[in-house]
């Protein structure tokens, strides 16, 4: 998969609960390379790459060394989201969330949860070993997880214990005063042990025909993150294609392993085309090579895959209205 991402709805609600806690959420997203303005964007999905300078500058804007216990604590409950529906309409606790599970994207490319019922249940592996999740990531979500679990069990869901995966940022009793139960450190994976009887703990609003309508919408949600990976992989390919003059519909799918009909296929169910994907990279990249280069215009020519100056230009003052020698003054006045 290319680079890791998570569901809009994760920062948005650690931005809301940086404003709780009287921080600069704006600021920490800035630092973080998000734009503020982009929070609510339909189908937001952020870099998890971004995760570490997005906790850094939490610590540092909030001056608390366990500013992800402390975000967590105050952050909204996630909900109204297809998650919640797929937990509130199945018959039990524990039906609910292996099937959550098996849609865990929806919420972040990182989440490798699972859950283990013998000796006694527990969820594991959330978030664990992945080299961007950082210990306040892990904390943060593991609150939201318990509020999000007691919302759908109308308050029901308690913690047994707790087993982080990484050393405390403060006090343990901080720890168990916020959890409310037993909490433990650097284990090799993160565990969250709950009693047996939430497995069965009956869903009062458990509807078989809304169930079937939840899982659709949760099967076209993932659809749709297929195809945004396909066309990240594209856009990728014609990246490395580009120089070599070679950036065919036949070149892209022969790396991708599938057909060519295939891939115009994909792209269009997708709402895009190969021809479009590659104009607009071309696009990009000759506006960024004429805004933040010297170089040649015949080189530019060359290094965005055009044949011919006289292409390049007339797809430029398509692109732009105006030549790239012109488009380049423009930019430096």
């Amino acid at each position: 998969m290319a680079g890791l991402t998570d569901s809009g709805t994760l920062v948005r609600l650690a931005y809301q609960g940086l404003i709780n806690l009287g921080v600069d959420a704006d600021e920490v997203l800035r630092r973080s390379g998000l734009d503020p303005s982009e929070l609510y964007q339909a189908n937001l999905r952020t870099k998890f790459s971004g995760q570490p300078r997005f906790w850094k500058a939490a610590v540092e804007l909030s001056g608390d060394p366990c500013i992800g216990l402390h975000l967590g604590e105050r952050m909204p409950v996630y909900k109204g989201q297809i998650l919640e529906y797929l937990f509130l309409s199945s018959q039990t606790f524990g039906e609910g969330l292996n099937r959550v599970l098996n849609y865990q994207r929806l919420i972040s490319d990182a989440i490798h949860g699972q859950v283990s019922e013998s000796p006694s249940p527990c969820l594991t592996s959330y978030f664990s070993q992945h080299q961007h999740a950082t210990s306040h990531l892990a904390e943060a979500m593991v609150l939201g997880l318990i509020k999000a679990f007691q919302a759908v069990t109308d308050g029901t869901f308690k913690a047994d214990r707790i087993v982080f995966n990484h050393p405390p940022n403060t006090a343990i009793a901080e720890y168990e005063r916020i959890f409310k139960c037993p909490v433990e450190f650097n284990a090799k994976s993160f565990q969250m042990f709950f009693p047996a009887s939430m497995l069965k703990y009956r869903s009062l609003y458990a509807e078989p025909e809304l169930l079937n309508l939840h899982i659709q919408a949760a099967d076209q949600h993932l659809a749709i993150l297929e195809q945004q990976d396909l066309i990240t992989e594209v856009r990728s390919l014609l990246g490395a294609l580009l120089e070599s003059g070679d950036t065919t519909l036949l070149k892209v799918a022969t790396h991708l392993g599938i057909t060519p009909r295939h891939l115009r296929h994909q792209l269009d169910l997708a709402g895009t085309s190969f021809q479009r994907l590659l104009n607009e990279h071309r696009h990009r990249l000759a506006r960024r090579l004429l805004s933040q280069t010297d170089e040649a215009i015949s080189e530019i020519v060359y290094l965005t895959g055009f044949s011919e100056p006289s292409t390049f230009y007339r797809a430029f003052r398509r692109w732009e209205g105006t030549t790239p020698i012109e488009y380049r003054q423009q930019y430096r006045d």
